[in-house]
């Protein structure tokens, strides 16, 4: 079962007791109403909806709400644009899974075998990159030729590997040039 929010229910809760019959069109019956606005029946009837989806819905649950039902509640409800962008972001938060929070990876390195390979190479500089630009390896030309990425200001530490995006987005540019 999703996580309910209560947000939705009191937000939805005053909307719907500030809409009359009379302001949604539906004919005054000769009964007594127990709540001061629209009832939920009346308000699934006027947005295309089943009570019980839209009471669930109304008890914080949007996840899985479409963009269309969410058009047809803001109509019914008669929302002022302020109002319908405040329940687009309700259903944004509620359909963007939770996730841990991730923890940073350690640093990467090549396999020893590789590492061997690159310094084979002697006659051009090589570099190995991770998926996130950082130098994971690399021969003496390739960190001659990236020097600026060893040296870089913006480095976080030594112990952190150098960062090709960082060195081109976050770097000052070089004197002279």
């Amino acid at each position: 079962m999703a996580p309910k929010d209560e947000r939705v229910r009191d937000f939805l809760a005053t909307r719907r007791a500030k809409i009359t019959p009379d302001m949604a069109g539906i004919p005054r019956g000769s009964g007594a109403r127990r709540v001061p606005g629209l009832r939920r029946e009346e308000v699934a009837m006027l947005s295309g909806v089943s009570v019980d989806y839209y009471t669930r819905i109304e008890k914080g649950d949007l996840t899985g709400v479409s963009d269309e039902v969410l058009d047809a509640l803001a109509r019914t409800l008669q929302l002022t644009g302020d109002e319908s962008a405040y329940l687009y972001d309700l259903a944004r938060t509620a359909r963007r899974p939770q996730r841990a929070r991730r923890q940073p990876k350690a640093a990467v390195s090549v396999p020893q075998q590789v590492q061997l390979l690159i310094d084979a190479m002697s006659a051009t500089p090589v570099i190995a990159l991770s998926r996130r630009l950082d130098i994971l390896a690399s021969n003496a030309l390739g960190r001659a030729l990236f020097d600026m990425a060893y040296t870089s200001p913006t480095r976080r530490s030594s112990a952190s590997a150098p960062n090709l995006a960082s060195v081109v987005f976050l770097d000052p540019p070089p004197a002279g040039g």
